[in-house]
């Protein structure tokens, strides 16, 4: 090619080869030749071809509300399997009789065992009555004390008052005795200077020293009734404190009765309390010997089995599908996917067991997928290393199939952005994610619809 050899080219006429000739005049060579042209246009035509960009995930069947899904019924509390009410495949309604236990535990063997607590509440109610009735009469007793104890005080201060009154008069007699007494003995000492003078006879002066005696013995006798009278005073100021001693000591001895029968009403009005409880607790008990269904629906299948067989608390006794549910889709998605997806998507969902022609780059070629949305995303990982996602269908779309059945195999495909086919082969062989773009609301794509 750079002319650097000598050796000149030779020129090969094919015209002269038979084989060339036969080779080249075959007519199917040149429709081959026009079929690898024309799937080499198509292929470079195709890669403009519009590509919708998707998320594909694997799932089942499951139901929108929680309270929808397949349940087991559990023994509340521990017993002996009686006697079944229904078998497997059987229709209940909400509170309809599953099965019958019998008591195990020794605590409550009693067939009488409600009835006899029953009257123990009420005989315990009678007690703190009669305590509620004592302790209103010691509090009658404390206030007809009080009472009392004002009458005996409103006494003795009347009494005192008396004493002080009576020490006043006497008091006062006692001056004038004492005025008696200095004037018998000043007309004394004037009978006798005048007897000396002879003026007066000595009778007089007799008479005069009676006087003067009888006011002495007058004053010793006053003297006496006034120290009586204070002494009544003393007495009287000294009954006072007694009564308030007394009284004070009968109103808290009631106190005190009254406060040890508040304690016993409320020792006893606590175990009226304790009693209903157990009461309550014995009466529920006794309702949890039926097991009945929490919600109309078939009975799946029977987790324990025979007569006779004992159960603990919190065993499961059957698995029930409830009759009533919306279906939706439970799928699940890896996590560089996740930021691309959001509540609301649309999303399409195919079902195992019903025919399918999916393309996922052309959601509108696809056959016997359905459109879906999705309601709530999982932002935590589940065991197997992926997101969950779950998928409601779109009430803008036909209604999916009704004779899905809970736990049914899906597939489903969340749609993003359209790009030229040649964009996704460049980001697939890249390892790139899909692009991200914030998808229109379903009330928009209704109105647009």
């Amino acid at each position: 090619m750079l002319n650097i050899s000598t050796n000149k080219k030779a020129h090969i006429d094919a015209d002269g080869f038979v084989t060339l000739r036969y080779l080249s005049a075959r007519p199917h060579y040149r429709i081959l030749n026009k079929i690898i042209l024309g799937l080499a246009i198509t292929a470079v035509l195709v890669l403009f071809l519009p590509w919708t960009q998707n998320i594909s995930g694997a799932g089942y069947v499951t139901t929108l509300k929680p309270g929808q899904r397949p349940q087991t019924v559990h023994s509340a509390i521990a017993g002996r399997i009686e006697k079944w009410y229904v078998q497997e495949g059987d229709y209940v309604k909400k509170g309809d009789t599953i099965l019958f236990i019998s008591e195990i535990k020794e605590d409550y063997f009693d067939p009488n065992l409600v009835e006899n607590v029953k009257d123990q509440v009420e005989a315990k109610k009678n007690a703190l009555q009669s305590y509620d009735g004592k302790v209103g009469a010691l509090e009658s007793q404390m206030a007809a004390l009080g009472n009392e104890k004002k009458l005996k005080l409103e006494q003795a201060a009347n009494k005192v008052k008396q004493s002080i009154l009576k020490v006043k008069s006497d008091s006062i007699d006692l001056e004038a005795v004492k005025t008696q007494l200095r004037i018998a003995n000043t007309q004394f000492d004037r009978s006798v200077q005048l007897n000396k003078e002879g003026l007066k006879p000595l009778t007089d002066v007799e008479e005069k020293r009676l006087k003067l005696q009888d006011a002495q013995a007058k004053i010793i006798t006053q003297e006496n009734k006034l120290l009586a009278a204070k002494n009544d005073l003393i007495n009287a100021r000294v009954e006072i404190g007694r009564i308030n001693a007394e009284y004070a000591e009968k109103i808290s001895k009631s106190s005190s009765d009254r406060f040890t029968a508040l304690s016993s009403q409320y020792d006893t009005e606590a175990q009226v309390n304790k009693l209903q409880n157990q009461y309550v607790n014995y009466s529920i008990r006794n309702g949890m010997y039926y097991i009945t269904a929490p919600q109309s629906g078939y009975v799946n299948r029977a987790l324990q089995s025979g007569i006779g067989e004992t159960i603990k608390e919190g065993t499961s006794v059957v698995s029930i599908m409830p009759a009533a549910y919306e279906i939706a889709v439970e799928t699940y998605v890896n996590p560089i996917d996740l930021p691309l997806l959001k509540k609301g998507d649309r999303v399409r969902v195919w079902f195992d067991g019903w025919p399918t022609i999916v393309f996922s780059g052309w959601p509108g070629m696809s056959y016997g997928t359905f459109g879906g949305r999705i309601v709530a995303i999982e932002n935590f990982i589940s065991p197997n290393g992926k997101y969950r996602v779950l998928i409601a269908p779109d009430k803008a779309e036909a209604p999916w199939p009704k004779q899905l059945s809970i736990g049914a195999g899906a597939q489903t495909i969340a749609l993003l952005d359209t790009v030229p086919v040649w964009f996704e082969i460049w980001r697939t062989l890249n390892g790139f994610p899909a692009n991200y773009y914030k998808g229109q609301q379903p009330e928009k794509d209704k109105e647009q619809k």
